[in-house]
């Protein structure tokens, strides 16, 4: 079986590699099996909103079984944001970064009690016939600067409940046991094995 996964962020591409690797599916992306592949604009006003249009387009464009995921960083004090626009918070374009500072920016004169946080991630499968959506949710805080190397997007700020290291320290291994994607992408997995002959 072959699945397109429906994103160019490399990041998020090796995550899903990583976590499904031992399922004998081949996994490929956009840029790994298309030049032409239409970009979709991610226009939703809810994540599944955004992973199913995804999902659904290029399962259209391709005829492949195509996985898309939305997910964002939902700030309590801020009644939610950056939410679904997490990934342009800091303006269309610009850098995870940059998204990172315009946060941290934000939220400076507010104690640790107020910077609760949840990172929630939604992946959409779509192929013959098929249209699911598994969800998955990580709760935590926001961290008062940036830590850590590894991950990519909110990682560096996020410290998620139990731990006092922020996603970017805790490392790959750790991150990918208890992330908001872990869950959505294991449930995926669950549902994958059902089909997958």
């Amino acid at each position: 079986m072959k699945i397109l996964i429906a994103t160019r962020n490399k990041g998020k591409l090796k995550e899903f590699r990583s976590l499904l690797s031992d399922l004998g599916i081949d996994i490929v992306s956009i840029d790994d099996v298309f030049t032409d592949a239409p970009i979709v604009k991610e226009d939703g006003k809810t994540y599944e909103e955004n992973a199913l249009k995804k999902a659904e387009t290029l399962y259209r464009f391709s005829s492949l079984p195509t996985v898309a995921d939305d997910s964002g960083l939902e700030v309590e004090a801020l009644n939610g944001a950056p939410g679904v626009f997490s990934a342009r918070f800091a303006g269309e374009g610009l850098s995870d970064e940059e998204n990172n500072r315009k946060l941290l920016s934000l939220l400076r004169d507010y104690p640790m009690e107020k910077r609760k946080a949840r990172f929630k991630a939604v992946i959409a499968f779509v192929g013959p016939g098929i249209k699911k959506v598994f969800e998955g949710e990580l709760r935590g805080h926001i961290a008062f600067e940036a830590a850590g190397k590894d991950g990519f997007g909110y990682d560096p700020i996020f410290i998620p409940e139990g731990y006092d290291k922020t996603l970017a320290q805790l490392g790959k291994e750790i991150k990918n046991s208890i992330s908001h994607r872990a869950e959505a992408l294991n449930k995926l997995k669950e549902f994958l094995k059902t089909i997958r002959n």
